[in-house]
């Protein structure tokens, strides 16, 4: 019995043995920087982006085109540091710094939810309210499990203080019922930092969440980049912070033609239900090799955090080059770990170009990917912005990075599909195959495969042997599409087991293991 729910044509791009990926320019008005980026899951072609400090881009396309318009709340105000989500429901949500009116600057993180049918954000909720305090540079995740939204961001004293007696730290807090109210922020460091915005201050909290509902969150500071995390959905952490790495020379340093940069960390964990399940990466950029050699760095744990491998050097050119402003995203298809940075290993001046590095072997090596089309000389005349933007899902993948043309600035995103396989001669492969979702399962599951061209294909189930249990495809036609369809196993007489789903045509063949409990 075959059951096919959903079917949707998606535009593709012709196999090129050395891609150059489609750059589209998202906006150039008012000069945009900060970006944020999400990828709703149950929907990839539809993308929200953000940008300082209000501006916000809907795109419904993949991100072929994006409509353009600028959030506001009547009763918190914006004040930049945009940080864009989404749920489980495809809801989206728009995280940010405050500015009310009649009230103090940087007083609270506010969160405003997108209502896509009336192209509008409701006035929104906030967390971390704490006169005279300042609330800055937060970052969200969402639980897939359960829908919770976790928020961590950095407290000051008093931003930008030199009295040692002001203090920076990070805090946390969550919503049990998206979006609409938040606990309250707790302290989730050990050890304070200074409040100037600077190497000694506590920033850089960006939280992930582990395969059990775990919490984690890394950050920069003075003892160099440390971690923390939560089992009980944030109610309690451990009891001292834990090591991650040191940063030569400080998170906060000068990129030539850029007004300010930071090395602050990226947290991101693994939920894919693959062999690499569970491990978490922290991501960052430091000067440990020189001032002009600033370096793009990945540690992994595989313990829950407790340990923590070396760092691993991302970019893979000769030393002596500038790459800076990382970002990090987990593909939670395959659990490939996707980077994307500034780099100017290509030039002699401030010429800069945007790359791509992907592990598919866990954060182990890199391979890196030109994704601008052309380069671009940014003027520190103008500020820049602090942090990129990346994500992906069942290898579509999407950046968001400024381009700065001397003090004019530009949001870019990069059209890229990883789908695309090669053979063992490094022929294409026309059509890619996911993961089956969930797996493990029990009554049924979810096989989707992407096809690049028309293809008469066959979709089959085979024993650890090697021997074919079911059709669930047998030499049919296909248009060139995604598609996805529900293999229940009682149709079949499966038992509990280690089985294989095979995808093949006349152009090759892709297997993927899936594992059946009753």
């Amino acid at each position: 019995m075959k059951r096919y729910l959903l079917f949707v044509i998606v535009a593709g791009l012709a196999f090129k043995a050395f891609p150059q990926y489609e750059n589209i320019m998202i906006s150039n008005i008012s000069g945009p920087n900060e970006p944020s980026i999400s990828m709703d899951p149950g929907n990839p072609l539809r993308l929200v982006a953000g940008a300082n400090t209000n501006k916000y881009f809907v795109s419904e396309d993949g991100g072929l085109s994006c409509s353009y318009n600028t959030i506001w709340s009547p009763s918190y105000g914006e004040a930049g540091d945009p940080c864009i989500i989404v749920d489980t429901a495809g809801d989206f949500y728009f995280l940010h710094l405050s500015s009310p009116p009649g009230g103090s600057w940087l007083d609270r993180i506010v969160c405003q939810k997108y209502d896509f049918e009336n192209d509008e954000w409701n006035d929104g909720s906030f967390m971390g309210f704490n006169e005279p305090a300042d609330q800055d540079k937060e970052w969200a995740v969402v639980d897939s499990a359960n829908n919770n939204i976790y928020v961590t961001w950095t407290q000051f004293d008093s931003y930008g203080s030199e009295d040692p007696d002001m203090f920076s730290n990070i805090l946390f807090s969550k919503s049990l019922d998206a979006g609409q109210t938040w606990s309250v922020a707790k302290q989730i460091n050990k050890v304070s930092g200074d409040c100037i915005d600077s190497d000694n201050t506590t920033e850089g909290a960006v939280p992930a969440v582990g395969p059990n509902g775990e919490v984690y969150v890394a950050w920069a500071g003075s003892e160099g980049i440390m971690f923390d995390k939560s089992t009980d959905q944030g109610e309690t952490w451990l009891e001292d912070d834990i090591f991650v790495a040191s940063q030569p020379g400080g998170w906060d340093y000068n990129i030539p033609g850029i007004n300010r940069c930071n090395g602050l960390p990226i947290t991101c964990c693994d939920i894919s239900y693959t062999d690499t399940r569970g491990n978490i990466y922290v991501n960052w950029t430091d000067q440990r090799n020189g001032e002009d050699d600033t370096d793009v760095w990945v540690a992994k744990s595989t313990d829950g955090g407790e340990t923590w491998s070396d760092a691993v050097r991302v970019n893979d050119d000769p030393a002596g080059k500038q790459q800076f402003f990382t970002w990090m995203t987990i593909d939670q298809t395959n659990g490939d770990v996707i980077v994307v940075f500034y780099d100017r290993r290509n030039h002699e001046d401030k010429g800069t170009d945007v790359y791509m590095a992907r592990s598919v072997d866990a954060g182990g090596t890199f391979e890196n990917i030109l994704i601008s089309e052309s380069p671009f000389y940014p003027s520190s005349a103008v500020f820049f912005g602090d942090y990129t933007n990346i994500t992906a899902h069942n290898g579509q993948v999407r950046p968001i990075w400024v381009r700065a043309d001397g003090t004019s600035r530009s949001l870019y995103t990069a059209i890229i599909d990883l789908t695309v396989n090669v053979d063992e001669n490094k022929k294409p492969i026309p059509f890619s195959l996911s993961q089956n979702y969930p797996n493990p399962f029990t009554e049924s599951t979810f096989i989707a495969f992407d096809l690049i061209s028309k293809e008469i294909i066959n979709l089959e189930v085979m024993d650890i042997y090697g021997r074919k249990l079911a059709d669930i495809i047998d030499n049919d036609p296909y248009n060139r599409g995604k598609y996805e369809i529900e293999f229940n196993p009682s149709d079949y007489n499966l038992r509990s087991g280690v089985y294989y789903f095979v995808l093949s045509s006349s152009m090759g063949r892709i297997t993927k293991k899936m594992m059946l409990v009753d």
